[in-house]
Parts: C-alpha cells; structure tokens; sequence
C-alpha cells in the first residue's frame, strides 16, 4: 500500500461501517500479520508514531488544531522490515475523548476494536502517568462488558483475556519529569508498573468502601490492565523540539529539525515493535492472514452494532467454517485445474493417469491443510476427500472417453480396406480365408504402431475383433466348402453354391456341409 486507507468509517449517525475496499487489500495478502494498533487521547501524536513505524514521513494524517484529524480505524499495510513473507499491518485510530463527538460509546468500540484486531495495542498519552492518565484509560475496564472469550456468563472470562489479548505499550509524549523513585533511578517499565499499582490510601479507600466514583475507576482501570495484559512495555519521550510551529509541520520538517534525543527514542520504539511484535493468531495455533483479519473486522463490527457484545470463541467458530469451506473449494480447484494443465488426453497408459493425479492431489492436500483449521471431527478434510474422488472420476472417465474415441477414429482409419473388400465380397472365395486373416493382421500392426492411444486402446482393438467373429466363421467355412467343391469338381456347381452361401450367408454354412456330405 502506497497510502493508508480507512478500515472501519464513522458515519455520521455515529455507526461503524467496514470500507469493503480496504477488505478486499487485505483479502490479497496471504502472508503472517503483525498487527499493530495505536489508541489514545486525540491530538497526542498518535498518527506521527505510525508514520514512523511505517518507515515515512507523510502516511496517516495528522492535525495541527485542537480538532482530531482521523475518524474511524485507518490501516497501513506494508512489508515487514524485519520478517521475511510478513506484512505490519498499522491502524491509527481516532482519538478518544474527543469533546465534538459527544457520543462516549464510540470511544468505547473504537478501543474495543483495536484490543480484538491487534497483536500490539500502543497507548498514547502526555508528560505522566498520573492518575489522570489512568482514569482516561477507562475503556480498558469496560471491556469485560463488550468481550465474552466463551458464551454464556462465565465469570472466568475476564481471566482468560490475557491469552488473547494483545501485548500493551504506554507511550509517554512530551515527558519532562526525572525516572527517579526513592531517590533511585527506575526503568520506563518499572515507571509503567509502580502507576499500575494502587497507592496505600486506595487500598485503604476499597476496605472503608468510601472511595470516590473516579477513584473506584482508576483502581478498576489500572487492576484490568494488568490482569487482561500480560506483556506490558513504557517508552517516554521528549518533546520534539520547543518550536510551536515544528510541532505544527511534523509531517513536513526533516530529522534535523527535532530534537536528536526525541529522534533517537522514536527509533529506539520503532526497532522494538520490528523486532518483538508477535504475529496475530487466531485461535493460539492459526496465524492470521489479510483474508481473516478481514473477516474478524468484519464480524467484531457487525457484533458490537447489532448485540453489543462480541464472543471471541463464536467468531472464531464462525471464521473456521468459512475457511474450511474456502479451503476444501480451493483445493478442489487447484486439483481441478492442474489435471487439465497436465494430463494430455488420452494418457498412453494408466499408471501415467494415476501418477500425474496423485501429484496434484498431494498439492491440492498441501493447500487444504495450509488453510484449514479446528476440524477436529475431519469434516470437512472428509469433504475434500470425497471431492478429490469425485474429480478423479471424472478425469478418469474423461480419459477413457477420450481413448475410445481416439481409437476408435484409428480401427475406422485402418480397417477401410477390409469394410470395402466385405462389401465387394472379395473373400467369399477359395482362399479368402488366407486374405482376410492377412487384412486383420495388418490393420492391427498398423494400430499398434499408432502412438497415445490411450488406456482404452486394448479394449477397442478386441471389440473389433470381436464383431468380426462372426464373419470371421463365415468365411473360413465359405472358404473351406468351396475349396472342396472345387477339388471334387461334382455335385453342386460352384458358382450356384457361390450364390448360395452370399445369399444365404453364415446360416447356409450347415446346409452346404450337409449337401457335401451327401454327395460324398
């Protein structure tokens, strides 16, 4: 992708609508997806740490006003610059918080998405974690309410969230405060665990039960992250630089215009999400492609419109019927459409149908297998299999058909001789049992020495000589009765039993046996 493009749109009545262009890039894309997804307060710099990520400077846009630029979920697809056959793919959201939306569940499934669709969800904010900061990370507390990872009210959901969960970094703008705790220096994730962990005068506040609304949300808040993310990672930044209208062009200024501190945290971020960002999966086993993270936009979308709840295990289900289905179909028609690339019609011989076929179906199995997924019950590989058969079937009724006719335009080829001496009667005479023997001997070595005849070419050359069976009776005892009628030169003349037996034809054979053994 040259450009990012909008994943989910926000319509004007506040409904997300998936942009079917976006989904049909991703249905191209068939490798691993590291999927990493930026939240946040608007105007926090959100869309310029995406930019870098996706190794440019201009990309997803970015505001200069107090008034949030992105609106919805925007994607950025680009090759992994780190792993071989993998795409990053970035969504940039839209900022939460924003005071001109005036509808406070929109910031909820916006940052309800991002959790489902992402294997990196990165948190904007600015100068501290303070408990501020934590009470504006809400959402997080609130995703219990909007996530089932079974169905049903199990109360053990929210701790299974972490196995499904995306890997979580806090992103600290404009940090101007020392890393210091006690008087001793402390980590950016040691900063990051030390916010997440309630004050003593909180714990105090859960025992009296008299804590504020805002304090219960902060506690609540800062237990969820830590339980539903098990990965946590903090990076704090300086402000780029003091100069108010830098800040306002920073998709326009070059490096050297920013601080060269800011610029080194900005690579020391980006060079940590290439190196540790984890492939999407689906189900722990199943890395996610673009054609499933597509379906996923797709049905956690439509779940959070229409019930308000998404289930993890549902779509999954749901996602691992269509690719069965998809899988079984592609399978079947790349085994389809390699045997009419290979096979040449008709094959010289069996065994060489049967080793082309077997070829294909040991690729079109790879391709099945690849794409398949939880079919425990060997459902639908049971499918595939009776579809294989089902082709094969074909092919090799196709490849008989083929053969027959073949031969059978090669039997009329050669046997013209011998239908036009039948018809003249060129064998109902001493000696033309010799001659048609002779004829159906040639035209079974010039038969033979035709090439690709295919698997039906036996069959064919003895149902020839089958239906020339009778015939073949006829004329040996024609030949025979008169071959003695005219050695005894007595009894019945020879032309009169000439006439005789091409009139009567092989039924008069008996009666001129009976006449010749009367005479003598």
């Amino acid at each position: 992708m040259e450009a990012p493009i909008c994943l989910i749109e926000k319509l004007q009545d506040g409904r997300l609508q998936v942009n079917a262009e976006a989904i049909e890039i991703l249905s191209k894309i068939k490798q691993p997806l590291a999927v990493v997804a930026t939240v946040g307060m608007y105007r926090t710099g959100k869309s310029y740490m995406m930019n870098k990520l996706a190794g440019f400077e201009k990309g997803f846009q970015l505001g200069a006003t107090v008034q949030g630029k992105t609106k919805g979920i925007w994607m950025w697809c680009v090759p992994h610059p780190r792993l071989k056959e993998h795409t990053l793919v970035l969504l940039d959201t839209e900022g939460l918080g924003d005071v001109q939306k005036g509808n406070k569940k929109n910031d909820t499934n916006i940052f309800c998405l991002s959790v489902l669709l992402s294997s990196v969800l990165v948190y904007n904010s600015i100068r501290t974690i303070d408990e501020d900061a934590v009470e504006k990370l809400r959402f997080v507390g609130e995703l219990a309410e909007l996530i089932k990872v079974r169905s049903g009210d199990n109360e053990d959901n929210e701790c299974q969230f972490s196995r499904h969960f995306p890997s979580f970094i806090w992103l600290v703008r404009d940090f101007t405060l020392n890393l210091e705790m006690d008087g001793k220096e402390i980590t950016e994730d040691e900063y990051l665990e030390n916010a997440l962990l309630p004050g003593e005068c909180q714990l105090t506040a859960i025992v009296s039960a008299e804590e504020t609304e805002e304090t219960s949300m902060r506690i609540h808040s800062q237990h969820a992250i830590r339980m539903y993310f098990n990965t946590r990672k903090c990076f704090v930044f300086d402000s780029p630089t003091g100069d108010k209208n830098i800040l306002q062009r920073m998709d326009e200024v070059s490096v050297e215009d920013l601080s060269s501190i800011f610029v080194e945290q900005c690579q020391r971020f980006c060079e940590y999400i290439y190196k540790n960002a984890e492939v999407k999966y689906l189900d722990d086993i199943t890395p996610v492609s673009g054609e499933i993270l597509g379906q996923l936009v797709y049905k956690y979308t439509e779940a959070l419109s229409s019930s308000g709840i998404v289930c993890m295990e549902d779509t999954v289900i749901r996602i691992s019927e269509e690719q069965n289905k998809a899988a079984v179909q592609e399978a079947t028609e790349y085994y389809e459409k390699r045997m009419k690339e290979r096979v040449h019609f008709p094959t010289e011989t069996l065994e060489e149908f049967v080793e082309i076929s077997a070829k294909c179906e040991e690729e079109a199995l790879e391709i099945f297998m690849k794409r398949s997924f939880r079919d425990s019950e060997l459902n639908f590989h049971k499918q595939y299999m009776r579809n294989i058969e089902e082709k094969k079937k074909h092919f090799s009724n196709m490849n008989e058909t083929e053969s027959r006719n073949y031969c059978d335009q090669l039997i009329k080829k050669h046997s013209g001789d011998l239908e036009e001496a039948l018809k003249q009667s060129l064998y109902s005479k001493p000696g033309g049992y010799k001659k048609f023997q002779e004829d159906i001997k040639l035209i079974q070595q010039r038969y033979n020495s035709e090439p690709r005849k295919g698997v039906e070419a036996e069959s064919v050359l003895n149902n020839f000589i089958n239906s020339k069976e009778s015939l073949r009776i006829f004329i040996l005892v024609t030949d025979e009765t008169l071959t003695e009628l005219q050695r005894q030169n007595e009894g019945f003349p020879i032309v009169a039993a000439t006439v005789f037996l091409l009139i009567s034809g092989p039924r008069a054979v008996t009666a001129v046996q009976f006449s010749l053994q009367f005479i003598q």
